[in-house]
């Protein structure tokens, strides 16, 4: 068990990694790594949060990392995540695709906006 914040629950740092790689519920990462949360930002922005975190921990290398350091640094990426989040809209990040493809305040050019053209071309079915 490690306790890596004066605020938090000890955690089982054990394999941690390979633990979190299992888990599938947002609040299931929050309880494994002990990080508390306000439930109403999660209802909000739960995928926001997930994909940010996944985004930080891949930047990160943990080749040969003891669990306690892994632990640590996978739990301030959540509370970095989490905090991302909690202090403005998922608007303003734009961490998925679809949300900085219609950005406003980057605009496609008018004329500009290019469909290939297989994408509306259905073939010719024979009879």
């Amino acid at each position: 068990m490690c306790r890596c914040s004066a605020d938090s629950n000890p955690i089982n740092v054990n394999d941690i990694l390979d633990r979190l790689k299992g888990l599938s519920a947002a609040e299931d990462f929050f309880a494994v790594l002990g990080v508390s949360y306000d439930p109403k930002v999660l209802d909000v922005s739960r995928l926001h949060i997930m994909k940010r975190m996944g985004q930080y921990l891949a930047a990160e290398d943990f080749t040969d990392l003891p669990d306690q350091v892994s632990a640590a640094r996978a739990r301030a990426m959540l509370k970095r995540a989490y905090d991302d989040f909690a202090t403005s809209p998922p608007l303003t990040h734009r961490v998925f695709k679809v949300l900085k493809d219609h950005d406003p305040d980057n605009p496609a050019t008018p004329g500009r906006t290019f469909v290939p053209l297989d994408s509306f071309l259905m073939p010719f079915e024979k009879e």
